[in-house]
């Protein structure tokens, strides 16, 4: 009984890695962008905050809305070659800069568009460099 506690233990904790990396590299992401770029803009008065509350709702919406979102496009998607994907992620931002209102600002859709094709290298890179290998690791200790 202990081993079946101990394999949850680890898969609770590698949810929580995967939370926690995504919040952070976002996170940098946008502070980044916004201090380059005065069309996105995250509320001064306490940027971080605000930062890591647009990459948390961020995060839900992509782990709730997005596969959807995947699943309808596909066509264009592979019509497209997968240029459309980053797509999905403006669409995301977008919605995310509508829930946040005043506090998350994306005026400018070409820094929108720049964002979101910065956050799917960053995916890409996460899932290559970080993620599959930790889930390879728990799978070979199960």
């Amino acid at each position: 009984m202990k081993h079946n506690l101990f394999k949850k233990g680890k898969k609770g904790l590698f949810i929580f890695f995967d939370w926690m990396l995504y919040l952070v590299c976002y996170t940098l992401i946008f502070l980044l962008v916004s201090s380059l770029f005065h069309s996105f803009y995250i509320d001064l008065s306490h940027p971080y905050i605000y930062g890591v509350l647009a990459v948390i709702i961020i995060v839900i919406l992509n782990k709730t809305i997005k596969p959807l979102l995947v699943t309808l496009t596909i066509p264009i998607t592979g019509l497209t070659l997968g240029l459309f994907y980053p797509c999905i992620n403006l669409f995301i931002l977008k919605l995310t800069d509508w829930i946040l209102g005043s506090h998350f600002n994306l005026e400018d859709i070409w820094i929108a568009f720049f964002i979101a094709i910065l956050i799917s290298v960053m995916n890409a890179l996460m899932d290559f460099f970080f993620v599959k290998p930790i889930i390879r690791k728990v799978h070979t200790y199960e």
